[in-house]
């Protein structure tokens, strides 16, 4: 009976500690993991960045193919959406460039709404290696046919040399073949240019209060609004650097011409060119037609086109003050030109 009374007396304290020495542990290891949160500390957050589209969470190991890197930061959207045509036409345009050929074929309807079927940018053609007017023609030709399989009839494919190509002297080469092909190719002055940019890029709900920036090779084009006068100025492109010219010489250039822009048409710059195009497609989502670059200041490059075409960018946003550069996937000063032409 004493030893049964014993056992009886010492049994709770017992199972008190095989019950209790476990739950002590798991009560400290939840501690030690954070399991149990205070409800009244800050929150831990982790910031997270918008990547390229198709490379999710891999911005900086494509950032090879255009030569530039960006800082991660918070993707912008630009959610205008412009009208589609209705029983449009399909036209092809070729623009002739300082660096290389830029094509476009598009869909567009009497009252001038477009779309851009196909876009090909930075064919360089007799550029890298055609040296012969038989390699040029091939070359054209071949180039050509892809555009005609879109559906373009020939009577509606359209040749434009830019200003900055003009002072190329190779150029002269591909306009001569072209004639002899048969074709009618124009040449257009940076004011013409500037202003056909604005016509294919700047939304009609924006002209009070944006201007349109073209950053080409050869030549920068500014154009804007004032009144129902269309404006355009010419500043220096994005190939500067082979001219010896320094980066502040060219910022200041651009700083000087970029303050005749009316300070009501600074809330927003509609931007296209062969660098911006590099830039966006550093933070592009998806198919957005609409990409806001970031600050200039987040891109790093090691090329030396892409880090002149920088100094230009930066040179306007301090110009101007502006914060929102909105880079258009489908627009190009010869879109503009076909703008332009009779229906």
């Amino acid at each position: 009976m004493q030893n049964q009374s014993t056992w009886a007396r010492l049994r709770w304290p017992i199972k008190a500690l095989i019950i209790g020495v476990p739950l002590v542990g798991a009560i400290w290891f939840a501690s030690e993991k954070g399991i149990f949160a205070d409800p009244g500390a800050e929150p831990t957050t982790t910031q997270t960045t918008n990547s390229t589209s198709g490379n999710s969470g891999n911005q900086h190991e494509n950032s090879g193919n255009s030569g530039s890197r960006t800082t991660p930061a918070e993707h912008r959207s630009f959610a205008y959406q412009a009208s589609k045509p209705v029983n449009g036409t399909l036209k092809g345009v070729v623009e002739v460039g300082a660096s290389g050929f830029n094509s476009f074929v598009v869909n567009m309807d009497k009252d001038r709404n477009y779309e851009v079927i196909s876009k090909d940018f930075g064919e360089s053609l007799v550029y890298e290696g055609l040296a012969t007017t038989e390699d040029i023609r091939a070359g054209l030709k071949k180039y050509l046919a892809k555009m005609f399989d879109h559906g373009v009839q020939n009577k509606n494919m359209h040749f434009v040399i830019s200003s900055g190509a003009q002072k190329e002297p190779k150029t002269a080469t591909i306009v001569s073949e072209l004639k002899k092909m048969g074709y009618v190719v124009n040449q257009v002055t940076p004011e013409q240019e500037g202003k056909l940019a604005l016509k294919s890029v700047q939304p009609p709900a924006y002209v009070d209060n944006s201007f349109v920036a073209d950053i080409g090779s050869g030549n920068t084009k500014v154009s804007w609004y004032e009144g129902n006068t269309l404006r355009a100025i010419e500043l220096p492109g994005a190939k500067y650097y082979e001219k010896g010219t320094a980066d502040e010489t060219v910022a200041q250039q651009v700083k000087s011409g970029a303050s005749a822009i009316p300070k009501a048409k600074r809330e927003v710059c509609f931007i296209i060119g062969g660098v911006p195009f590099e830039l966006a497609k550093e933070v592009r989502q998806g198919d957005e037609r609409y990409t806001v670059l970031q600050d200039p200041s987040s891109y790093k490059s090691d090329k030396a086109k892409v880090k002149s075409g920088l100094v230009i960018y930066k040179a306007l946003q301090e110009a101007t003050g502006c914060d929102t550069f909105v880079f258009d996937w489908d627009a190009n000063f010869t879109i503009g030109f076909l703008l332009g032409l009779p229906v």
